[in-house]
């Protein structure tokens, strides 16, 4: 028996449980895009794999029943944990007119679902930064009880859509947490290039928030901090900033060859340190998972992702006259 970490910070079983069920169903919901693409079926995947514990861990710390969240790409576990289906997914994946992001219009990845309040994200890098504050901002001056989440990489705290964010939420105390999911790479460039300084969260102190940098394989640590920061918020006390620090294990993209910047051994190395492998092994130390038990769990998820790539596969594309709903106004429309 190891330590039960989980408890201790005030997570149950059935929690934990669940977040690993999260965690399970991103990385193979990512795996099966993968074979889409590689089959010609699919044209795009921006991977998750390697930051689902940063990714569930932070998002079982909000309320997904009233809080609302701006995922940047990868955040597959996010979105997940707010309520987004895997047919959701295939059906962006496959860009079908059904397809609850943008009705088949945008790349995978640009996450939108007004009923679970995610809102919709942009190909521009970090734009979701200052629409994060700016609905902040309207919670508190119409006294609503909601925090904010929005999740971004570290090549995007490079931005100045981070740096005018974070400044006025800070000048202001709004209830937003800022997630830097830091992978090491942006794109191509890794992480000792993009910064001088030695943490993304060393930022925060000059926009007067809280900085916290946090290992991102390890969701229940992500979980305590993210929680401690929503709390914080909740009590009108302000913004805080949250880096998680995992390692992507995939290429940026289906159209990126990660061979020409790093090392096979790298990943290899980062390989061995999976953060869903660790998360496995921790619940069958402490008794919350066993390997019967993850097999039933993997055979129900393969039921289901398999379903939803029938479903999506065979759904109907947009219709071509739809083009432009929703660009233009429409006479006698809203």
């Amino acid at each position: 028996m190891v330590e039960n970490r989980h408890k201790k910070v005030g997570l149950s079983d059935e929690q934990v449980f669940a977040m690993y069920e999260k965690m399970l169903l991103a990385r193979r919901i990512d795996e099966r895009m993968w074979l889409l693409n590689r089959s010609g079926k699919i044209p795009f995947v921006i991977s998750c794999q390697g930051q689902e514990a940063a990714q569930v861990g932070t998002a079982f710390a909000f309320d997904n029943t009233k809080d609302y969240i701006l995922p940047y790409y990868r955040d597959l576990g996010v979105v997940l944990s707010f309520g987004m289906t895997t047919k959701d997914i295939m059906l962006s994946g496959f860009a079908k007119a059904e397809d609850p992001n943008s009705g088949g219009r945008q790349m995978p990845g640009h996450f939108g679902q007004k009923s679970n309040r995610i809102v919709t994200g942009s190909s521009p890098v970090t734009t979701q930064v200052p629409h994060a504050v700016g609905i902040a901002l309207a919670g508190k001056i119409e006294k609503k009880d909601f925090v904010t989440f929005v999740s971004f990489g570290e090549g995007s705290s490079n931005q100045g859509d981070f740096h005018e964010g974070a400044n006025f939420a800070g000048v202001h105390k709004l209830p937003v947490i800022f997630v830097c999911e830091n992978n090491k790479y942006a794109i191509s460039v890794p992480i000792e290039k993009q910064l001088a300084c030695e943490k993304v969260s060393d930022r925060a102190i000059g926009y007067g928030m809280p900085g916290v940098t946090v290992d991102g394989n390890d969701p229940i640590e992500v979980y305590r901090v993210t929680k401690e920061a929503v709390d914080r918020a909740r009590r009108g006390d302000g913004p805080t900033l949250i880096e998680t620090v995992s390692y992507r294990l995939t290429p940026h993209s289906s159209d990126d060859d990660d061979r020409s910047y790093r090392g096979r051994e790298e990943v290899e190395t980062a390989k061995a340190n999976d953060p869903l492998v660790k998360f496995k092994e921790y619940l069958v130390q402490t008794n919350v998972l066993t390997e019967d038990k993850d097999k039933e769990l993997n055979n129900h998820i393969m039921q289901i992702i398999n379903e939803a790539t029938d479903y999506a596969e065979n759904a109907p594309y947009a219709q071509p006259e739809d083009t432009l709903k929703y660009v233009y106004g429409e006479e006698g429309g809203v």
